[in-house]
């Protein structure tokens, strides 16, 4: 004789349907120990577990509960049914959500732990900016399609929303047409992410000129690419753009960049004193990499010569300011010791008697820069 037959028979059901319940409940909290158990164990060899063990333990508060409730929901009584359908129902709707919810905080512990252990605040951070841009667009990608997935698993439990899928299916033509034409902008910058987390054509920190803008790129996300403009300003540039459009990359394969400094003399200008005082700059200069420092006549007219001094730096930033110092310096340099030889202003004055009776009549000839 067992406590339950002392009770009615419409209670017998009840009472073990409560049982299993209560014996769920315990399982769930002797499985949830046991998983955060081997997760420790796992976070200790791994540096990865430890961030999937902190971003994962909320969703999996909620997972192992969840799943033993549905699992004890089958032996519930048949009455009342529509009761037990409700209770059966937002079970597994909050077991989808918490899976979805487990999956997009796994995605997002993958990329904080790889760019970690992968910072891109270094001298050489070509392989790290590589690494960071695939992840970070590749992980964005992956979180939408998992909640996508969710939200539709979630609503395909709906018997409503199963049976308006179906006639959708069965009528398709112009219902796929007008949804695939209304999703093309999405899709397009999904397609467009993908493809700029495996060829990289941009990557986290390069220095793009955009739309006649120089900048870094300080964000890649699922739908536009944050860039940081010099003067701090951020262009919004949406993802398809560095698909479809030309842009210049200067950091793609290498940091390394050549600079220019461009500057109007007189022909009588000797070179020779010029090109030491440049090497002289860029020996004394911390941004000068030692590769080039080369002086050249690039163009000339009726008036001047043009002189080009090229010179070479670690990266786009210190070259600016490179590209400054020798600007400042030769002109220094030209003012303090051949002044004569600056731009300037020429004229001749002709003098031409026409009678001989006549006053001297004087006749300026201008000309020059």
């Amino acid at each position: 004789m067992t406590v339950l037959d002392w009770l009615p028979d419409t209670a017998q059901p009840w009472t073990r349907f409560a049982l299993i319940v209560v014996i769920a409940l315990v399982v769930a909290g002797l499985a949830r120990r046991v998983v955060h158990f081997l997760l420790r164990r796992f976070a200790l060899r791994h540096p990865m577990g430890a961030s999937i063990v902190a971003r994962a333990n909320a969703p999996l508060e909620a997972i192992v509960p969840l799943a033993m409730l549905l699992i004890a929901c089958r032996a519930a009584p048949e009455e009342p049914a529509r009761l037990l359908a409700f209770i059966e129902h937002t079970i597994a709707l909050g077991l989808i959500a918490a899976c979805t919810w487990f999956v997009v905080r796994c995605v997002g512990a993958l990329e904080a732990t790889v760019s970690r252990f992968n910072p891109i605040d270094l001298e050489d951070n070509l392989h790290a900016r590589r690494l960071q841009t695939q992840v970070r667009v590749l992980s964005r990608t992956a979180m939408v399609v998992a909640i996508v997935l969710g939200i539709g698993v979630g609503l395909m439990t709906f018997p409503a929303v199963r049976q308006f899928g179906a006639s959708l299916l069965a009528s398709a033509g112009l219902a796929g047409l007008a949804v695939g034409l209304a999703a093309k902008p999405v899709l397009g910058n999904l397609i467009a992410g993908i493809q700029i987390a495996l060829t990289q054509p941009i990557r986290i920190d390069d220095v793009v000129i955009v739309e006649g803008e120089w900048g870094r790129v300080e964000e890649i996300t699922s739908t536009y690419v944050v860039v940081k403009i010099w003067d701090e300003r951020r262009m919004i540039v949406p993802l398809q753009y560095f698909i479809e459009q030309p842009f210049q990359n200067w950091t793609r394969t290498s940091s390394q960049i050549l600079g220019t400094v461009l500057l109007w003399f007189d022909y009588g200008m000797p070179l020779d004193p010029v090109r030491a005082e440049l090497e002289r700059l860029c020996k004394g200069a911390p941004e000068w990499d030692g590769r080039v420092c080369v002086l050249q006549v690039v163009d000339s007219n009726d008036k001047a010569m043009q002189l080009r001094a090229l010179v070479s730096s670690a990266d786009s930033g210190r070259s600016f300011d490179l590209r400054c110092k020798v600007r400042e310096g030769l002109i220094a340099f030209v003012r303090r010791e051949c002044p004569q030889y600056l731009p300037r202003l020429r004229g001749d004055i002709e003098s031409e008697v026409r009678v001989p009776d006549a006053p001297s009549v004087g006749r300026l000839s201008m000309g020059g820069r």
